[in-house]
């Protein structure tokens, strides 16, 4: 997961349901495009928000098991309302059934009172070790990062409730320093 469309982890009951938010913020830099008159969350990114809950109760009743849940196929997807800055998509997922390598789930996002968008989902599960070599050794890594961000996106998991500073990734996460650009002053100076 490059980015996470999540805000906090409210309820949840592993393996078979969940209920997470997204408070949209007007500085999320897709909002200056879509649309400049009227900033609004795109349908798609609430549809991925919705699969990112869903991969949480399936991550947690399996304790981890698999180190990557991704979409497979979205079914009977309905858009009712905007999602606005400021407001809060209220997200819910529950697992309507499951086998050995595939779930589907059964989703929607809220607004307060009113419907933004409702989904069936199938997500399907599996570890890099099945499918390349060396493969274990990222799974071993996704899994350790996505127990991390767990800790951030649900602090009552924690089992404490002292605040916890988090760091993801490690010297081999650190990205590539730029080189400077010609002509265009650094801003560490």
């Amino acid at each position: 997961m490059r980015f996470t469309l999540l805000d906090r982890v409210i309820a949840v009951e592993p393996g078979k349901s969940i209920t997470a938010i997204k408070t949209l913020s007007l500085s999320e830099e897709y909002l200056a495009d879509h649309f400049p008159c009227f900033p609004v969350m795109p349908g798609v990114l609430m549809l991925e928000a919705m699969t990112q809950a869903a991969a949480w109760t399936i991550r947690l009743g399996e304790d981890f098991a698999h180190s990557i849940v991704v979409l497979r196929q979205a079914k009977n997807v309905k858009y009712g309302d905007f999602v606005e800055p400021g407001r809060v998509l209220t997200v819910t997922a529950e697992v309507i059934s499951q086998d050995e390598t595939t779930t589907k789930v059964k989703a929607s996002g809220t607004v307060g009172d009113r419907t933004s968008l409702t989904a069936k989902l199938v997500l399907e599960r599996y570890n890099m070790a099945d499918r390349r070599p060396y493969g274990d050794a990222i799974d071993a890594r996704v899994r350790s990062e996505m127990r991390k961000l767990w800790a951030v996106l649900h602090p009552a998991s924690r089992g404490g409730s002292a605040p916890r500073r988090v760091v993801y990734g490690g010297p081999s996460m650190a990205l590539p320093v730029a080189a400077p650009v010609p002509g265009v002053a650094s801003l560490a100076r």
